[in-house]
């Protein structure tokens, strides 16, 4: 069957024209659409911040938003397109149950973001420790939890991943404590380097006067004596202090002459 130039313009005219130039409309309702969800999303942050919710439900709620709008400018363009939604939603429900196998992720992690949210084991802007990564909480999303750690990485972590691990959250209380430690050999008066210890890292401006300084020995071997220091300060005073603390130490060692450690070697005898 040949086809001739009356069959492709009325082709062109009755199939391919309006077809394109409703793709054009989908296209531009598209980006018009993102535009107006930037700006519905910028009016909810400018409410939410006069309304003074917390950062953590504001993101999360944000979030939400965002994806909703989304799925629903989505559907519209199908519409548009002259897919039947009801058609789409019914082949969705054919395919549920792959979907939801390879969607089960997901929706652990949307559901764990949910609990993270209501139950508040930590917020935006907290130091914490989950999965074997320690950084600053940027965000609560709705299938995870945003990180920056001190070195300037940013980790992505799954909700439920988090909510199943153990969460250590530096930032809840009002202080936290500096382990510290002062090794000095044999022959020392344990006395004097406990006061001078306690002298100097308690006149260290980060050190708070409650909970009360801590020196005291912890191990005892044959090449020395450890000294444990432990200093409380305030959360963001912590690395300072770490630093201030080591240094006052070893400018201490140094002053009174406090023989270091002795290092053994170990010796094998040959058997006879």
């Amino acid at each position: 069957m040949s086809w001739t130039a009356l069959d492709w313009n009325e082709l062109w005219r009755q199939t391919l024209m309006p077809a394109g130039l409703r793709l054009l409309a989908a296209i531009t309702i598209w980006v018009i659409g993102g535009w107006v969800i930037r700006g519905m999303l910028a009016a909810l942050d400018r409410a939410l911040q006069a309304q003074k919710v917390d950062a953590t439900l504001a993101r999360y709620a944000q979030s939400f938003t965002r994806v909703a709008l989304k799925v629903a400018l989505f559907l519209g363009i199908l519409g548009f397109l002259g897919v039947e939604t009801t058609s789409f939603a019914a082949l969705m429900a054919a395919a549920g149950v792959a979907i939801g196998v390879a969607w089960s992720g997901l929706l652990a992690n949307f559901a764990a973001g949910v609990f993270l949210v209501v139950l508040r084991p930590f917020k935006v802007g907290d130091l914490i420790l989950v999965s074997a990564v320690t950084g600053t909480v940027r965000e609560i999303g709705l299938f995870g939890t945003t990180l920056d750690t001190a070195d300037g990485a940013r980790v992505l972590i799954g909700n439920n991943r988090v909510f199943s691990d153990n969460i250590v959250n530096y930032s809840v209380n009002p202080t936290r404590r500096v382990d510290l430690v002062c090794q000095v050999g044999h022959g020392v008066d344990l006395q004097q380097v406990i006061a001078a210890l306690r002298d100097r890292i308690g006149a260290l401006p980060q050190v708070r006067a409650e909970p009360p300084l801590l020196v005291e020995p912890i191990d005892y071997t044959a090449t020395g004596i450890s000294v444990a220091v432990r200093p409380h300060c305030a959360n963001a005073d912590y690395w300072p202090l770490f630093y201030a603390g080591n240094r006052a130490i070893a400018e201490l060692v140094q002053e009174q002459g406090w023989p270091a450690p002795e290092t053994r070697t170990a010796t094998r005898q040959l058997a006879p």
